[in-house]
């Protein structure tokens, strides 16, 4: 019976201890960037080491060498969707982030992600090397920050920075070429919000002005006015430059605001009205 109880007792003394451990905050934490580009998302994923009164560059990570961009596990970029990076076609998927930092140059490399260590990746042969600029800031960042900037329809920067250094690269999209894929299969058999959304691209991109205005009037025939939609009308008169068309249904778009209740729209209508009459 003594044996037994003092086995008893060693597992539940040993349990409590297994069950006891103490939580702390991880010393670099990590971080999750999650970005909407053109048509596709782009996901960051990395550990925020801070300065803590170090010099960095030059010091704790010598120049010329391997860094994971982070700390603790590789630095993970996932792409939903194709991109071009330095002039490489980069296929929808994760893919590890890695970099040589210079004085006054970086090289960037991207691997197809395959394991959380980052060692791993040096001997490998990268599928995209670039090199770019490093930038010297005059706000200090006390905590490594990587980042997407320079959003455009067809573009973006990638933004890395830390201490007194900011380096970017861009990341390209083929985002045109899939929204006019898109627009040609769904002008088969449009509905009155194809034609809406395909004049409003038009529009935005600077494209084909005769056209989208032909959309957004089979928009406006198949369906009750709306105020933006009329409004998107005045604006592609006044781009095939009929300025007087353009006035009056910018005072239609105003009208409909008004019964809308959308001040924001009826001071749009104004000042377009007023822009126009001075081309007239």
């Amino acid at each position: 019976m003594k044996k037994t109880a003092i086995v008893l007792f060693l597992l539940l003394f040993l349990t409590g201890f297994g069950f006891g451990q103490i939580s702390t905050p991880a010393a670099s934490p990590t971080g999750t960037v999650k970005q909407n580009v053109g048509l596709i998302n782009i996901e960051i994923e990395y550990s925020r080491p801070s300065v803590k009164g170090r010099k960095v560059f030059g010091d704790l990570l010598p120049y010329g060498e391997f860094w994971r961009v982070g700390a603790n596990s590789a630095t993970k970029l996932t792409f939903s969707g194709d991109v071009t990076i330095g002039g490489t076609a980069v296929k929808a998927g994760s893919y590890a982030l890695l970099a040589k930092p210079g004085m006054d140059e970086w090289q960037i490399m991207l691997y197809p992600y395959s394991t959380t260590n980052w060692m791993a990746y040096m001997e490998e042969t990268p599928l995209v090397t670039l090199t770019v600029n490093s930038e010297k800031i005059t706000t200090p960042v006390e905590t490594l920050t990587i980042g997407i900037d320079h959003i455009r329809s067809e573009s973006a920067h990638l933004v890395i920075s830390w201490e007194n250094t900011l380096v970017k690269f861009p990341i390209e999209l083929n985002t045109d070429q899939a929204v006019m894929a898109s627009i040609d299969r769904t002008m088969a058999g449009p509905s009155a919000n194809d034609y809406y959304a395909a004049a409003s691209y038009y529009f935005n991109e600077g494209k084909d002005a005769k056209q989208a205005l032909e959309w957004v009037n089979k928009c406006l025939s198949m369906g009750p006015e709306r105020y933006w939609i009329v409004r998107l009308k005045s604006q592609l008169q006044a781009e095939n430059g009929d300025y007087k068309g353009a006035v009056e249904t910018a005072k239609r778009s105003m009208e409909l605001a008004k019964e809308a209740n959308n001040q924001d729209y009826v001071r749009l209508n104004e000042k377009a009205i007023e822009m126009w009459m001075k081309k007239m």
